[in-house]
């Protein structure tokens, strides 16, 4: 399934797991963000248009975080006048992705961001045994070493020199 989102002022195509970089969004990172301006529906079957909006079709998306564009520099000049401006410009965005599509009361996607989160913390963790460093385990650079030694740099061999000899003929 995948829809069509009004977002920012812009369109985009989304489906469940597809990552988004829109115009900030006042939400925090990590929050869910629900989009209800939904311009077109497909879930593989049949599709559904709105007029404006599909009626009852969301995208829940996650927040992932809020980075900067990447740098604009607007140069201005007028010649024979000693006047120019440089100014410099950061585009403020939001990256999400979009975790589920409801239509029609069916969801298709993930399950929300915070239930997903909830179900990983009520789920205890294997803890591997803690290994000291005299149980015999070997460090990175102990494992290193033996191909550290191969690796260096044996004293060449002396050959005679091939240097020409002086002709006093």
């Amino acid at each position: 399934m995948y829809a069509v989102v009004e977002l920012g002022g812009r369109q985009w195509k989304g489906e469940p797991g597809t990552r988004l970089q829109v115009n900030r969004i006042a939400t925090a990172a990590g929050a869910e963000h629900v989009v209800d301006r939904v311009l077109f529906a497909h879930d593989g079957t049949k599709a559904q248009a709105g007029r404006p909006y599909v009626d009852g079709a969301k995208v829940v998306c996650e927040v992932l975080d809020h980075p900067l564009g990447p740098k604009e520099i607007s140069y201005h000049y007028r010649r024979r006048e000693n006047w120019r401006k440089t100014r410099g410009h950061r585009q403020p965005l939001t990256r999400l992705v979009v975790r589920s599509i409801i239509c029609g009361g069916v969801t298709v996607g993930e399950a929300p961001a915070k239930a997903k989160r909830s179900a990983a913390k009520s789920q205890p963790e294997a803890s591997a045994p803690a290994a000291s460093p005299s149980s015999g385990r070997m460090t990175r650079t102990s494992a290193l070493k033996p191909q550290i030694k191969s690796l260096a740099k044996k004293p060449v061999a002396r050959t005679k020199s091939a240097t020409p000899k002086d002709k006093t003929e």
